[in-house]
């Protein structure tokens, strides 16, 4: 019961820092005027560079205390598609879409996993797990639409399709974390896969000429402090809560954060003097059933189909 507890706060956390994310990744490439200060590829590069600095000395560790060649590919299965291509994705589409539409598209985390763990890693599917992930989709579709966080202008289909890419190399990382990388710590997976991309994350900042930035743009200290946010709280920090949760859960409930962030938004809309409505309080109730089902319905209806 503590454990499952456990799980759930840090799901709720995570979910808290990713809700952030979105807006630190505009901070970083707009100033208050929404003239740019980086790039999509700028701001990519600097958060897997910094996340990759900051976790170096665990990396070094991991290296040290590998426990089998063969691990090394798994690690950079996790840096390359759970952190380094979904960097860039996400930044190119958060400049095209809105968040709203960002975020029904980052609900495919989930489905990914399913999909991915079923196909290549032999894991098996429920009933419940497959009807509470939909259910789940179903209630963010609802939310977000309420919200009116969907804004179309008829270019989305590129950086969407950006987003959905991402989520279907999450659901590769997630799954590769949950079934080959379970003997490692997981502050060691989270520093195994950023070291991996490290060096590439340094030709990226050179290549993308983030320096000129630093020496021309007045904002450009303003921006890398979102970005150094970013890569510091919003991605090595809580890359490393996630694999903790995939560890001490499954990939499937980890994965479930993606349902969690857009609540997080209308949340803290809230602060900001928004009004919630009925229909997104029941949408909320839908999401967070969906997700219980998801995980707890063997467990929950066990004893049901026990009794004659």
């Amino acid at each position: 019961m503590k454990s499952n507890l456990k799980s759930w706060l840090l799901l709720a956390l995570l979910a808290c820092i990713w809700g952030s994310s979105f807006i630190l990744m505009k901070k970083g490439m707009y100033n208050d005027q929404h003239r740019q200060i980086f790039s999509s590829l700028q701001v990519g590069a600097l958060r897997m560079l910094l996340a990759g600095l900051v976790l170096l000395p665990f990396t070094i560790q991991v290296l040290r205390q590998l426990k089998s060649r063969k691990d090394l590919f798994y690690f950079a299965t996790v840096g390359v598609c759970g952190n380094f291509i979904p960097a860039f994705l996400f930044t190119y589409a958060e400049t095209h879409i809105s968040s709203g539409l960002a975020g029904i598209m980052n609900s495919f985390t989930p489905i990914f996993t399913l999909l991915v763990g079923y196909l290549f890693f032999s894991n098996k599917i429920t009933r419940y797990q497959l009807l509470g992930t939909i259910i789940g989709f179903c209630g963010i579709t609802i939310l977000v639409f309420n919200t009116g966080g969907v804004q179309t202008n008829g270019k989305e289909l590129l950086p969407s399709l950006a987003i959905v890419l991402a989520t279907f190399l999450y659901g590769i990382s997630l799954n590769t974390i949950k079934f080959k990388l379970g003997a490692y710590k997981p502050i060691h997976v989270a520093a195994g896969g950023f070291g991996m991309v490290f060096i590439p994350s340094i030709i990226g900042f050179f290549a993308f000429d983030t320096l000129d930035v630093f020496n021309h743009h007045p904002d450009a200290w303003s921006g890398f402090t979102a970005i150094a946010i970013l890569a510091i709280v919003g991605t090595a920090f809580a890359v490393f809560l996630f694999n903790g949760i995939i560890q001490s859960s499954s990939a499937l409930f980890a994965s479930s954060v993606t349902y969690l962030i857009p609540i997080v938004a209308v949340i803290i809309g809230t602060y900001f003097h928004e009004r919630i409505t009925s229909t997104q309080v029941i949408s909320m109730f839908i999401v967070i059933s969906g997700v219980i089902l998801a995980n707890y319905g063997q467990l929950l209806f066990k004893k049901d189909n026990q009794n004659p």
